[in-house]
């Protein structure tokens, strides 16, 4: 998922230095909505990992 908020990143800044905005902006959201995806499942990860490894 990260992997492809880069991706969609690097398309942003390309289409944006070209001058095509509408799909710079576009590119933009469906980075921004990955990353947001790729750091909410991180975190949901990170907390059961951590609540599996407190002794019982």
């Amino acid at each position: 998922m990260l992997r492809w908020a880069i991706v969609f990143f690097v398309l942003a800044l390309i289409a944006a230095v070209l001058g095509f905005t509408g799909i710079a902006s576009s590119a933009a959201w469906i980075a921004k909505i990955l990353f947001i995806g790729f750091i909410i499942v991180a975190l949901v990860t990170l907390v059961f990992g951590l609540v599996r490894r407190t002794p019982a």
